[in-house]
């Protein structure tokens, strides 16, 4: 009889036991992949919600992108755990200015001007520039001739900045929208004469969605880095596991593997 309950005591241990280490293993699948971290902290980054290339849902109904792709390598490179979350550009900021989320990596360009207003950004990881794009079959060639015309940018953007920059000058308007996708129809709509954004952002979408679009040569400024950012000195330490880990993911060739991925060689 002792032997009977000793058996069922010991199968009802191993039972429990295999049950904890299930558990533990799909914790971690819901995390980043990387099982090195030793702190137990996991950080919570926002980004946009479309900004493709370099976030944005792919056919399958996979979050991508390069930011997506860079995160999760130094995440893995660096050891530490996170929550990526898809929020929109200004809910992202917004999210990280009330403490609602650690970091935020959504093509943000680096500027003085930012970084005056509470931003600590990592080294930058992507050198881009802002220009601007109008309808395929549109006469449009500069911006001499979009006076009187009214432009559309993504609200809070280096491309936004660069339109109002110019719109006295030029003598056109400025309207806002929450992202790029809205953006870009407005122009194929007819409901402006063109559009601001990130050069990368329209060639990228023009290309694979064939969408009625053109960039304007010659309208480009000058390029920024875009970096991941923080706004907080309480998260500095993400931001040297960030560049710490983007260092090393330049240095191995997994940084070059993930822009040929979305970019081609």
């Amino acid at each position: 009889m002792k032997k009977k309950v000793l058996a069922i005591m010991m199968t009802a241990a191993m039972a429990v036991l295999a049950v904890a280490c299930g558990n533990s293993k799909a914790q971690g699948a819901a995390g980043n992949e990387g099982d090195k971290n030793s702190d137990g902290k996991k950080w919570i980054i926002a980004t946009d919600t479309v900004f493709k290339p370099f976030e944005y849902t792919d056919d399958a109904g996979n979050f991508v992108g390069i930011d997506v792709d860079i995160l999760a390598a130094v995440a893995e490179d660096q050891g530490f755990d996170y929550e990526l979350k898809s929020l929109g550009w200004d809910a992202s900021i917004a999210a990280c200015q009330a403490g609602q989320a650690d970091g935020m990596i959504a093509g943000a360009s680096i500027t003085d001007e930012r970084k005056a207003s509470g931003w600590i950004f990592s080294n930058g990881y992507f050198e881009a520039d802002q220009s601007m794009a109008v309808a395929a079959d549109s006469s449009i060639t500069g911006f001499d001739d979009l006076k009187g015309a009214s432009v559309a940018v993504k609200t809070g953007t280096m491309s936004a900045t660069y339109a109002e920059g110019l719109a006295q000058k030029y003598g056109f308007t400025v309207t806002y929208f929450e992202d790029s996708p809205t953006v870009y129809q407005a122009v194929v709509g007819g409901q402006v004469a063109a559009c601001f954004d990130d050069t990368p952002i329209m060639a990228a979408t023009i290309k694979d969605s064939g969408i009625g679009l053109k960039l304007v040569e010659g309208t480009g400024n000058d390029p920024a880095e875009y970096g991941f950012a923080v706004f907080t000195k309480d998260s500095q330490e993400l931001i040297d596991k960030f560049n710490a880990g983007l260092a090393n993911i330049k240095a191995n060739g997994k940084y070059d593997e993930i822009l040929a991925k979305y970019l081609g060689e």
